[in-house]
């Protein structure tokens, strides 16, 4: 199993830079970033990678709604000509309050919009045209985007349902996970994606899971503190039903959380389950923060 790191998106884009280049240099095989209100995920990462060699970068997750597929697919490659091609473009449907209450979209039908988006932005990444008039979604472009040299990035969809599971089996790389234990990635996500994969004739799928770390002496502090800052994503209904399929009473409680053997084994765990990647979302105080960055350093080279 693969190891990353979350790259926090805060500040100016130079301490982005730096922060992606102090991550790097622990020996990571990859950095990810979310899209929140912040920065343009995708347009730092074009920075970051000609800034900072020898890492993969990844979205989890660039939301699809605020961009059309071929503005997405432009961006896309605009970064994988400014990175060599260490992209990989995560990407997903957000939440019905995101989508409806602050963008003023339509969250109707989120497979079927998906499914149409997919098809006009698989045959941007591939150098052809699209051609679509979906119920949702449309494209008619003129030609191929022009990106020389730029290779397709491989495409993970946040998926937890078993539709949205089977459709990022079909027609992407694989999926990107947040908020899901490794009982429920056992059980649930690993399962439905590789059937959905095998019974497509497809490779076997991508699974990177993304988690809130924290290596501690003090668990119980580190949870609490968890469920301050993590408390949303127990009342969004995608991820409540992770939780309750995990058991979790609220996200702190999926949280990886303990001593660095405790951190490792729990890390086992997860690539027990069917990960393919792991990328922690290091939290904490600066101290507890560095013993979990030096960790995982640790076992990206184990």
């Amino acid at each position: 199993m693969r190891i990353g790191l979350g790259l926090n998106m805060n500040g100016t884009i130079d301490d982005v830079v730096e922060r992606a280049r102090a991550l790097a240099s622990t020996g990571v095989a990859s950095l990810w970033a979310s899209q929140l209100f912040g920065w343009d995920t995708l347009t730092a990462l074009a920075v970051v990678g000609r800034e900072v060699p020898g890492v993969d970068l990844g979205t989890a997750v660039i939301p699809v709604h605020p961009r059309h597929p071929t503005m997405l697919a432009a961006q896309a490659l605009t970064v994988q000509g400014a990175s060599g091609g260490r992209l990989s473009l995560g990407i997903g449907l957000s939440h019905q309050m995101v989508v409806e209450g602050m963008w003023g979209y339509s969250f109707e039908r989120p497979v079927r919009y998906m499914s149409e988006y997919l098809s006009i932005l698989n045959a941007l990444l591939n150098g052809e045209r699209a051609d679509v008039d979906g119920e949702l979604v449309r494209a008619h472009t003129l030609g191929p985007i022009e990106a020389a040299g730029a290779p397709p990035p491989p495409v993970l969809v946040a998926a937890l349902g078993p539709a949205m599971l089977r459709l990022a089996a079909q027609r992407a790389a694989g999926t990107v996970t947040w908020m899901v234990g490794p009982q429920t990635l056992a059980d649930h996500i690993v399962p439905k994606i590789n059937a959905a994969a095998d019974e497509a004739g497809n490779a076997a799928p991508r699974v990177v899971v993304t988690l809130p770390v924290c290596v501690t002496d003090d668990p119980a502090a580190a949870k609490t503190r968890a469920e301050r800052i993590f408390a949303v994503y127990g009342q969004l209904p995608s991820y409540r039903a992770m939780l309750d399929r995990e058991g979790a009473a609220s996200a702190a409680d999926v949280a990886v959380v303990g001593s660095e053997s405790e951190v490792t084994a729990a890390v086992d765990r997860i690539e027990e389950a069917g990960a393919t990647e792991f990328s922690a979302a290091v939290y904490g105080s600066k101290e507890e923060i560095e013993r979990t960055k030096s960790l995982f350093a640790s076992l990206a080279t184990r």
